[in-house]
Formats: structure tokens, sequence, C-alpha cells
């Protein structure tokens, strides 16, 4: 997985520039704000970092989204190229990271979601958790998802 994260880091910085218009307000200073540790070396240096589950969407060979997700269960990343979205990729990545969470024993995933990908992530399952905060000149809104837990056939969520 750190071998994609040149890719990875493409579709990162494509997403936000092509995708986020609506959180960016095509501002350069936000745009650059919220870029500025969008680099091939940071996404390495998170696909590595010890309980972080990194994972990548492909169409026809080329890496089309990436999702990151910490080992606390922080969604930190679920970003595609604009070419990707409304076909399920973003739903595929989110249910790996859920199956994972799952997996590992969390009772829940929380992220900060930027206004764009809000709609997604109510429709698959979150909830607001709190006030939104803005950072960087984009407002974040903290989201949640409780998991079903099944254990010995049974859904215990």
């Amino acid at each position: 997985m750190p071998q994609d994260a040149e890719a990875a880091c493409h579709v990162l910085r494509r997403s936000i520039t092509e995708c986020c218009a609506k959180d960016h307000h095509d501002e350069p200073a936000i745009l650059e704000a919220w870029l500025k540790n969008k680099t091939p070396e940071n996404v390495r240096t998170w696909f590595e970092r010890a309980g972080s589950f990194p994972i990548i969407a492909e169409l026809e060979g080329a890496i089309v989204g990436v999702a990151l997700m910490s080992a606390k269960g922080e969604v930190a990343l679920c970003y595609l190229v604009p070419e990707a979205r409304f076909v399920g990729a973003g739903k595929a990545l989110l249910s790996a990271i859920e199956v994972e969470a799952v997996r590992r024993g969390l009772d829940s995933l929380h992220l900060e979601s930027t206004l764009t990908a809000r709609p997604f992530y109510l429709r698959n399952g979150f909830e607001a958790l709190g006030e939104p905060a803005v950072a960087f000149g984009v407002t974040a809104f903290p989201m949640q998802k409780r998991l079903a837990m099944v254990q010995n056939g049974r859904n215990d969520g």
C-alpha cells in the first residue's frame, strides 16, 4: 500500500480541487491551506502509521479513490476523483472500512465531513455529532456511525 501513496495523493488533490468547491469556494488561500499536507510523503506516512487501515479503489487499473481509518475508528480520508463519484466506489471504500472496524471490535466510526461529502455520509448511516467547526476556512461537520456488532451469529447492534 505505501507504494500507492503517490497515486493516492493525486486522488486527494484532484478530489479536493475539483469536487469540493462548495467548501473552498475556489479561494486560493483556502485551497492552498487544505492541500498543503497532501504530499506523497505524508500519504505514505499515514498509510504506514501503526493501526491505520488504508484502502484504495481502482477502475481499469487506475487508482480512483482512497480511504483511511485510524486505529481509533476515525475515517481520516475518503476521497474520489470526479469521474468515480456516484458509481458506488465511495460506498465500497466506506463498506470496507466498516467491515475492518467491526473485525477490530470497534463499536462506531467517527469523522469530520466537508459540506460536499455530508450528504454521502448521511445516506450511509452517519449522524451529526456536535457543532460544526471551521479550520483553514473550511467547515467540518463532526459525524458518527454506530456499527452493528455481529458475534456468534447474532446482531448485537
